[in-house]
Formats: structure tokens, sequence, C-alpha cells
């Protein structure tokens, strides 16, 4: 059995402060996440703090097929383009890149 490339996740946390211009990167930041294999799993929606002091505004959370491809999909000029549309849009932005487990085929 050869080893399974483990998937790889997108979290974010952001705080919207212009929801008409961030309509416009949410119009396209979609197709560059399918062109390279990820899928949104959050997008905003109900949240509760269950340990710790972490209150974020509205998380998003990306599953990508490896940590490469998720590499790509942020690197791409698709994607570029996207997040340039969100300038303005958000008071703060935090992104990170994450490897998940790697699990048996």
């Amino acid at each position: 059995m050869e080893n399974p490339v483990p998937v790889a996740y997108i979290i974010v946390d952001m705080q919207i402060s212009d929801l008409e211009q961030y309509k416009k990167y949410m119009a396209e930041a979609p197709a560059a996440v399918a062109k390279a294999g990820g899928e949104y799993l959050v997008r905003g929606g109900k949240f509760e703090t269950l340990e710790g002091t972490w209150q974020p505004a509205r998380i998003a959370m990306l599953r990508f097929p490896s940590f490469e491809a998720a590499k790509t999909f942020y690197d791409d000029e698709m994607y570029k383009a996207a997040r340039a549309k969100r300038s303005g849009a958000t008071s703060f932005f935090n992104m990170v890149l994450v490897e998940g487990v790697a699990a048996p085929v």
C-alpha cells in the first residue's frame, strides 16, 4: 500500500468592513478554489468558542487535496486577481495553511 498524501486546510478568520466590496471577492474566489481541487467546508455561519479566548469575527475553512495544491491555489493568478478585489473590504484577514492527517486509503 502506498503512503496516502495528507489533505490540507486553509483556515481564515476575517472581519468584513465593506460587504459590497467583499462580494466582488466572493464572486471570484470559488472558481480559483475549484481550479486547484479545493472546496469550501465553512464559509461564515454559526460558531461558538468552546475553550480559550479566541473570538473570531467570521470563519472560512477550505480543503485541498494536498499542501502543494493549496499553495498552488494561493499563488495562482486567478486567486491573485480575486485577492485584489478584496482590498479594502476587510478590517483584517488572517489565513493559515495547515497539513491534515494522512488517512489510509
